[in-house]
């Protein structure tokens, strides 16, 4: 059956291909390709440049012309070559070498992938490509949802709702600082994200510059390697490794990437539950339909999208950060197979963030239920009267207050109000008593 979005096996793939189709650009096998294919070439002409050997402008640039202008036609020609060696990198390496005979350099061809294992060029090629997905598409996607929360907190600052308790009514709060809550915990995970490098290897066979240092002994290659992986890559070489990278970065950033989500899960969950609650209502589309069977509804499926999205790419960096790390003695393939999924728990994270910002961008208030429920709960400013109590030396007001307010079924202003005229305290105690209603009882937090 031909390849295409209805006989897909994966929805990234198939149903939501058109909302993610940018991280190919990153994760694919044409991507993969071409990242190991600007690794090798610039390793290339970073020996050409350390003068190792000789390139005229001319050549270098038509070097450089062929990693920027990389084509689907070039990664199939890589691919014919691979059916011949069944090996991936080196079949990089013919083609590369391919290139230089019609350059008119052949006599250079055995400098490519000089003194290299494919790890070196696999643990510099996708550490870059996650690099910049990261920060072309991921790190903007999460700033924008974090953002936008900012933005919706400022908006909402003077809403007084009901907080809620193990699911009970308790000491009111205000809607903005509940929605600022999760901007400041997706603001320190983002700042956490930003302070962890972005690890690669590059030491030959089994990391010790082997090769390179018994065709060239008077050069630093442990210096030469890091300029090459720092400064020309953009990357953070590591000094000490097997034939691999040790992952232990990226392991940190899927750990990171799984707390954020987590954080949107939660805050799926508690605006699924306001809309539950009526306390927002949902914008409708002309066309839509809620229910195939009751016309009338208008279902939170944005958020729950996101929940379900944010689990799948959960399950996956869970396995990524625990499995990565490990690795048999000096090298196993296992790893191999693994990051070539590095893609699918992106791809569900940002479906998710698309479906969290279309959801908030549809939520409308409905003030009148908040305040009803504010109104409809009078026994949460008990907290506040035992408290003004205490102050003042009242013998056990938190057990006159228990007494008058625990388990009891209607607690209104006149309930309260009638228990604050039988206190055995000043006319000015009683008016300031008075004043707490469950409206202005909301506290004071940091501004935002």
């Amino acid at each position: 059956m031909e390849l295409n979005n209805l006989t897909a096996i994966s929805p990234i793939d198939g149903r939501y291909r058109k909302q993610v189709n940018q991280l190919s650009n990153y994760f694919s096998e044409f991507a993969l390709i071409k990242y190991r294919v600007f690794v090798e070439i610039e390793y290339f002409l970073f020996l050409s440049d350390k003068k190792f050997f000789k390139l005229t402008p001319k050549a270098k640039q038509k070097l450089k012309d062929i990693a920027s202008n990389f084509s689907i036609e070039d990664a199939k020609e890589i691919k014919g070559i691979e059916a011949i060696t069944n090996h991936d990198v080196k079949a990089v390496e013919y083609f590369i070498k391919k290139q230089l005979d019609a350059i008119g350099i052949e006599n250079l061809k055995e400098w490519v992938h000089f003194g290299l294992t494919s790890q070196d060029v696999n643990n510099t090629a996708i550490p870059l490509s996650w690099k910049h997905c990261m920060e072309l598409d991921y790190l903007p996607a999460i700033v924008n949802v974090q953002q936008d929360l900012q933005k919706l907190a400022s908006a909402w600052k003077n809403i007084p709702i009901l907080a809620r308790t193990h699911g009970q009514a308790a000491s009111p709060t205000i809607l903005g600082k509940e929605i600022m809550v999760f901007a400041e915990r997706l603001g320190n995970q983002i700042q956490l994200f930003s302070y962890i490098p972005y690890a690669a290897k590059f030491g030959g066979a089994t990391g010790n510059f082997n090769a390179h240092h018994i065709a060239f002994p008077n050069k630093n290659w442990i210096s030469l390697g890091n300029d090459f992986v720092d400064n020309r890559l953009g990357l953070q070489r590591m000094q000490f490794t097997t034939q691999i990278e040790h992952y232990d970065n990226l392991a940190a950033h899927c750990d990171t990437i799984k707390r954020i989500n987590t954080i949107l899960i939660d805050l799926c969950r508690d605006i699924w539950t306001y809309i539950s609650m009526d306390y927002f209502k949902q914008k409708t589309k002309e066309g839509e339909v809620g229910s195939s069977a009751m016309p009338h509804k208008v279902n939170p499926i944005d958020f729950e999208n996101a929940e379900g999205n944010l689990g799948i790419a959960n399950a996956l960096l869970e396995h990524f950060s625990a499995k990565l790390p490990i690795s048999r003695l000096q090298r196993d393939l296992t790893d191999s197979t693994v990051l070539r999924n590095l893609g699918v728990p992106v791809a569900h994270t940002l479906l998710a963030i698309r479906s969290l910002e279309k959801g908030l961008g549809k939520l409308l208030l409905n003030e009148g239920k908040m305040h009803d429920d504010l109104e409809n709960n009078w026994a949460v400013v008990a907290e506040a009267i035992q408290t003004i109590l205490r102050r003042e030396n009242y013998p056990n007001p938190y057990e006159a207050l228990k007494g008058l307010t625990r388990g009891k079924s209607l607690i209104d202003k006149e309930v309260i109000h009638g228990f604050i005229e039988t206190l055995v305290v000043s006319a000015e105690i009683k008016a300031e008593l008075m004043l707490i209603t469950p409206s202005n009882y909301t506290g004071i937090v940091a501004e935002f």
